[in-house]
């Protein structure tokens, strides 16, 4: 077979792969759009919720607990909490609404430490702050260099403490998340049986990836999770989340949140993962969830040329060594 032809059938076969990603209903109750996450076979909202430092911004724990409850009765259904945001506020925080209502939503939570001890100590103070013995999914938390990667893969590390933990029902699923090194995601995408990835997806970071040496050039090694890691996660028919949808507010007001959250959607995505800090943003970003439509092909791939070479610069140089907190 020639190399054209076979680029061709791949191409037609990934396409229809995102076809069936994007597939979209709406819940009869709630009017938000649903989506299958991958493999899993879970209905997971279009919009989810980022339980990080934007949920924590609320402060106070009733405020928290009231956005939490809007959310969940707007029809968002996926909660996206970690270990470390707020050193385990964020966790504690769901725990305390789980102690009062019934869970009706996809919990996750994602773990830091590499070292396989250090991992299940992690694990043990998550499900002891959550009130619960189980999560829906769990995540290695913020995937990002080689070596980074070595030591995940080593034996007895991370990796193989979230394999027995699927084994034994602690977690449903399990996966990785990454917003620094898409190239260092396609890799571990690759190689490894897992359920789910989340990556960051923006109009600011599509370009192609390169040595870490080119920092603050626009071509960096946290930009081109779409183009890189995201093909990988389809074939495998991976559960794919997106994060970093407004680049922590870099991209505004250069795009408008509904433009951003739009594109994000309109990827083969089950679901953008968002902070909102505030009850009017989260009515905001629930109205644009329901009301979604699909930007047209021109229009996502006119909506990144409105970002200038300085911005992707600056947004790379950003994110080539954030800490999720």
């Amino acid at each position: 077979m020639s190399l054209t032809r076979r680029n061709f059938l791949e191409g037609a076969a990934l396409s229809a792969l995102a076809a069936q990603a994007v597939a979209t209903a709406q819940d009869p109750k709630t009017g938000m759009p649903m989506r299958t996450l991958g493999k899993t076979g879970e209905r997971v909202s279009l919009l989810a919720l980022g339980a990080g430092s934007r949920w924590l911004m609320y402060k106070d724990l009733d405020k928290g607990l009231e956005a939490l409850d809007r959310a969940l009765k707007a029809g968002i259904n996926y909660v996206d909490s970690a270990a470390s945001y707020g050193d385990g506020q964020s966790e504690t925080w769901v725990g305390e609404y789980l102690k009062t209502h019934k869970k009706n939503f996809f919990l996750v939570t994602k773990i830091t430490p590499r070292k396989g001890d250090e991992a299940k100590r992690q694990i043990e103070r998550s499900l002891k702050l959550l009130g619960t013995q189980q999560v829906d999914l769990m995540h290695i938390h913020a995937l990002g260099s080689e070596e980074d990667l070595a030591e995940v893969e080593a034996k007895g590390n991370i990796l193989d403490v979230l394999y027995q933990m699927r084994e034994q029902k602690v977690a449903r699923f399990i996966g990785v998340t990454s917003h620094t090194n898409p190239q260092v995601t396609k890799t571990m995408l690759e190689r490894h049986d897992l359920d789910s990835v989340q990556m960051a997806l923006n109009i600011g970071q599509i370009g192609n990836s390169a040595p870490s040496n080119r920092i603050g050039e626009g071509q960096t090694g946290a930009s081109g999770f779409e183009r890189i890691a995201m093909p990988v996660a389809l074939k495998k028919n991976m559960g794919l989340t997106a994060m970093k949808v407004f680049a922590q507010d870099k991209l505004l007001p250069a795009a408008s949140i509904e433009m951003l959250m739009r594109y994000a959607m309109s990827l083969p995505v089950s679901a953008a993962v968002c902070g909102m800090p505030k009850l009017e943003y989260l009515e905001e970003n629930i109205r644009v969830a329901k009301a979604f439509k699909p930007l047209s092909r021109e229009e996502m791939q006119k909506l990144p040329e409105s970002v200038s070479a300085q911005m992707r610069a600056s947004i790379d140089h950003f994110f080539s060594d954030h800490v999720d907190a």
